[in-house]
């Protein structure tokens, strides 16, 4: 097996490896999301391993209410520091970008809490975290902050702040150095649907078209549908976020059976992956050359070679983004990607293998933004997600020649130890690879032992077959003779 270097200071100093692996992965197969989960509700900060219920990713189900609703109650609404007078809001906040982005995403709910900030100032203070994406729009169409936009004030977006002082937690974030993303779900808006149905993707019964799960999608191809999220970029833009994240850019994933009723005006003739691609890249116009435009996207378009259904084609968007972000939580791909029984329980491999693709098909295109995972931090069956499944993920992003990262949590709860520390490592963080847990600088050897062994037990098959078809044949035949 090829061993990429990636940047593990400990590749220097092994330490022996543990018992072998069972199995490496076939890197050639397709990904394939599973089905769409229901929300988190308010007061749902955590995954409980016990519910059947798949922790909302971006892009898949809005986790803005995934917060603690009791933080508002219990440590009252964001302010600045008292130590420091707030800034005017003539100042204009000015953030850097970081060499590389490594982040964290806090639910609307965790970004208006005090104590939740702060606590989460503290952990990015003692690691190597310098980033924190915000959830400005959810999958529920309200906004975290009182907007000005008038669409907004009309359809009662401003109904539910989550964020009662978004600039005074801008200059909060700034005085850390920390970089702030603002995440905004485009085509998933109960709100703008229930208030301009003909925005909404129709019925060809008649009225809004309706999925199995009783959700109104906005219609991709509409440009008032572009206009009106543009318009709440610009705003908090304005207030000094660089960055602009897009969720749910992309076309509703259901049953062929019930989008046979889906009608989309103002199509012409143009595809899915066509119209999202427009859609980008008109939002990266109108914001202007100062904003990051940065796009969430299903894990499969890393590797899926056709559109799926939801216009999202990795060639077709990567070029009007600065950055593509894939979703590529272990737990959401299903038995037999990449050769593996339990994706899950293969965190590093699965990460590697979509993101060579991604890398792979970046190569090819001109022009091509770059490419920041989303990677998982929570648990969702077995294995139990600790730090060496949450490490593995950010050595398999480095391994396949990337810099970036964002960890996903729907509470918004990481775990520190998988995260290097300020001042850098102390003691080599273990990772899991080849279905086990190893030092980080033996991953490597884990997974040529874990090819051995799959190789050896494939010829030990192969031998006893043989075996079993000479036992078979009848007595004064040749061997394997008709």
């Amino acid at each position: 097996m090829a061993c990429e270097a990636g940047p593990s200071v400990f590749d220097d100093a092994p330490e022996p490896a543990e018992d072998a692996a069972l199995e490496v992965p076939d890197t050639g197969a397709l990904v394939v999301e599973p089905p769409r989960a229901p929300a988190v509700e308010e007061g749902d900060s955590d995954v409980d391993p016990s519910r059947d219920r798949l922790p909302p990713p971006p892009g898949e189900v809005s986790a803005a209410r995934g917060g603690e609703a009791m933080d508002r109650s219990a440590s009252g609404d964001l302010a600045p520091d008292s130590s420091q007078s707030p800034l005017p809001d003539s100042v204009e906040l000015r953030f850097e970008r970081p060499e590389h982005v490594r982040g964290l995403y806090l639910n609307a709910w965790a970004s208006g809490s005090t104590r939740r900030v702060d606590a989460l100032l503290e952990l990015a203070a003692e690691t190597e975290i310098n980033t924190f994406v915000l959830d400005i729009k959810d999958a529920t169409g309200y906004l975290s902050h009182r907007s000005d936009v008038p669409l907004a004030q009309e359809i009662g977006a401003n109904d539910e702040r989550r964020i009662r002082d978004l600039r005074g937690l801008l200059e909060k974030l700034h005085a850390a150095d920390i970089y702030p993303v603002a995440r905004i779900v485009i085509v998933k808006d109960p709100l703008l649907a229930a208030a301009h149905p003909e925005r909404a993707v129709q019925d060809t019964a008649g009225g809004p078209w309706v999925d199995g799960k009783g959700t109104i999608w906005l219609n991709p191809y509409d440009t008032a549908v572009w206009d009106y999220h543009v318009d709440i970029a610009r705003e908090v833009v304005g207030m000094g976020f660089p960055e602009i994240q897009w969720d749910y850019v992309r076309f509703p994933d259901a049953p062929k059976s019930q989008l046979a009723r889906a009608h989309f005006p103002g199509a012409e003739g143009r595809t899915r992956a066509q119209a999202i691609r427009e859609l980008l890249a008109y939002t990266r116009q109108e914001l202007g050359d100062g904003v990051e435009i940065t796009a969430d996207v299903f894990g499969v378009t890393t590797s899926a070679s056709a559109d799926v259904g939801i216009g999202q084609v990795w060639e077709e968007f990567i070029d009007v983004v600065d950055v593509a972000l894939p979703m590529v939580y272990p737990s959401h791909y299903w038995r037999g990607s990449f050769g593996l029984d339990v994706p899950n329980a293969y965190p590093y491999e699965v990460v590697k293998a979509a993101l060579d693709d991604a890398v792979r098909r970046s190569g090819e295109v001109e022009g091509a933004g770059g490419t920041r995972p989303w990677l998982q931090d929570f648990t969702l069956g077995e294995p139990t997600y600790g730090a060496p499944e949450v490490r593995a993920q950010i050595q398999a992003t480095y391994d396949a020649g990337l810099t970036e990262w964002i960890l996903w949590n729907p509470g918004s709860r990481y775990t520190p130890d998988a995260l290097q520390p300020a001042g850098g490592w102390t003691r080599e963080p273990r990772i899991r690879v080849a279905d086990q847990v190893v030092p980080v600088s033996t991953r490597w050897e884990a997974l040529e032992a874990a090819v051995a062994e799959e190789e050896t037990q494939s010829e030990a098959d192969s031998d006893r077959s043989a075996a079993d078809a000479e036992s078979n044949d009848p007595p004064g035949r040749e061997p394997g003779s008709p």
